[in-house]
């Protein structure tokens, strides 16, 4: 009789049970006090153990047993034991709970100063030697912190800034928002990247406009090398001829040795057989590399550490 007493008192007046969402919320802040008693059998030691008044940890079980319309617990005094529903009970809520406090230990651990975590993104064409120095000069004074790294072009970036998935990026152009923080850190010299057997791969300096009746291999849309790309090409007083578009600065180099076309490149890690690159006289050929931040985001030390090492780093962002 009491079941159907309860039950009935968790209908609404349109007949439907109440939502679940409200349920959860109702249920969430009574389920340790549940879990405390259940291991004790006795609302007075639990109570001690957990530093609350007896009677609210009373006035908790009997609301908690309300909410679920379900007895929970057989009573001989202030010795208690569960009943068949409450063990069921007990057993998720202890799974809740263990996976309530990992989610702790981890967020904790994220933010300690000396091992925590940066989640930080860059532009394929600063992995193979920027990131790789600039995280072992951090890292030599922060051993221990810890790098969750996302190479990735720099809207998709900017996308994962806005998520939440990371802290800073390293991106090209400097992102200019409202909700961003971007902060130039570098400036970086573009190269036209001709075949080596090309009728320019003689000279050593070239004005863009030289090249309007070539074919050009490119990043795809949405890369900020691609953006630079038409925007130069468009000051030199044409529009590029497409014949590839990729997602590796190096793959392009690959496929202008192998005589598809010239591109637009920053200079490489590493100098690459069949290929001459070209200093771009006019227009002035280049990219601005910077870091990035969603504005009002609050860093955790190791954030706020790293992020503060980058900000040092302008001027003298890029290797020589």
């Amino acid at each position: 009789m009491m079941h159907q007493q309860r039950s009935e008192g968790r209908l609404s007046s349109s007949g439907d049970t109440e939502d679940s969402a409200g349920m959860s919320k109702l249920l969430a802040p009574r389920l340790a006090y549940f879990a405390g008693v259940a291991r004790m059998e006795h609302v007075t030691r639990a109570a001690q153990e957990m530093g609350v008044p007896q009677s609210t940890l009373s006035r908790a079980m009997v609301r908690l047993e309300q909410d679920l319309g379900v007895d929970l617990f057989a009573r001989r005094g202030r010795t208690v034991s569960l009943t068949p529903a409450g063990r069921t009970f007990l057993a998720s809520v202890e799974r809740a709970l263990a996976e309530i406090e990992r989610a702790a230990d981890e967020v904790r651990a994220d933010a300690d100063p000396a091992t925590g975590k940066v989640a930080f993104g860059f532009l394929h064409t600063m992995g193979s030697e920027t990131v790789p120095a600039l995280i072992r000069a951090f890292r030599a004074d922060h051993p221990r912190v810890r790098f969750s790294l996302v190479q990735n072009y720099g809207e998709a970036m900017i996308e994962r800034l806005r998520s939440g998935e990371l802290d800073l990026c390293l991106t090209s152009p400097v992102p200019d928002a409202p909700d961003l923080v971007g902060r130039r850190l570098d400036e970086q010299k573009l190269r036209l990247v001709v075949p080596a057997d090309h009728r320019l791969a003689s000279r050593r300096r070239v004005r863009l406009a030289e090249a309007a009746d070539e074919t050009f291999v490119t990043l795809e849309p949405g890369y900020g090398m691609r953006r630079i790309t038409d925007d130069l090409c468009q000051e030199a007083g044409f529009k590029p001829r497409i014949a590839f578009e990729g997602e590796e600065a190096e793959t392009l180099r690959g496929l202008v040795a192998a005589g598809l076309g010239v591109a637009l490149l920053p200079p490489p890690a590493v100098a690459r057989p069949g290929v001459v690159e070209l200093t771009v006289t006019a227009p002035r050929a280049a990219r601005e590399i910077g870091v990035a931040w969603l504005d009002g985001h609050p860093d955790t030390p190791p954030v706020a550490a790293f992020k503060k090492f980058l900000l040092s780093k302008r001027g003298n962002l890029l290797p020589d």
